[in-house]
């Protein structure tokens, strides 16, 4: 992970968003990396603990979007938030829909232990999507629309694994995106450091999902 001063050293928002991104996102953890669409020979066990984890993380509706448009007052944002809300609609249903095709959640030992800590996660993102700080919970959503790419191409490859057609992304553009970001911005400063807060903890909550089927996988093979 990159540190704090070295982030903020980066310029606008847009540029320490992406920054966050890149240096702690899903594309930066070593598990998801495995699910590239090259490497169709993916553990089909890990595939389905990845779904079904992630659908307890974000297959329920309102999510950090839905509420985060909820807690967000700035007109420039109204138009992004709409289009990342059905976005986001349409990944909860393809998740939903991979989730059930690839099969049930493989046992592994600590399973109680696994879904309280992801109920804890799911939590958490709630709390962070409602803050009342202006522009934690943007910042959050952004991070979200942001790191979901990389989250897609694990799901691209579980839907081919289970014979399932992946589907378009229909969440906005980086580019866009992180214009938002900027718009945003300009209006107070303030609102720029809410947004890394909120970014920062949403990238957190994700990279500690994939800390933790990383560590079922391992417990897996070693049975």
């Amino acid at each position: 992970m990159q540190d704090a001063a070295t982030i903020g050293r980066i310029g606008s928002i847009s540029d320490i968003l992406a920054a966050l991104v890149a240096a702690d996102g899903t594309g930066s953890h070593s598990y998801p990396a495995e699910a590239h669409p090259s490497m169709l020979t993916r553990s089909l066990a890990n595939l389905a603990d990845a779904t079904h984890y992630l659908c307890m993380l974000h297959g329920r509706q309102p999510g950090v979007i839905d509420h985060a448009a909820t807690r967000t007052t700035e007109n420039a944002a109204r138009a992004w938030l709409v289009q990342a809300a059905d976005g986001f609609a349409t990944e909860r249903a393809f998740l939903t829909q991979v989730t059930v095709a690839v099969g049930p959640l493989p046992s592994t030992t600590g399973q109680s232990d696994s879904e309280t800590a992801v109920l804890q996660q799911r939590h958490a993102l709630d709390m962070l999507a409602q803050s009342d700080r202006r522009g934690c919970a943007m910042g959050a959503a952004i991070a979200l629309v942001l790191d979901w790419q990389a989250v897609r191409n694990l799901l691209d490859v579980a839907a081919i694994r289970s014979g399932v057609e992946p589907k378009p992304c229909m969440l906005p553009l980086a580019p866009e995106t992180l214009a938002i970001a900027d718009a945003i911005a300009m209006e107070d400063e303030g609102i720029a450091r809410a947004m890394q807060f909120g970014a920062r903890q949403m990238l957190r909550q994700h990279r500690g999902l994939w800390d933790l089927l990383q560590a079922r996988a391992s417990v897996r093979a070693r049975v």
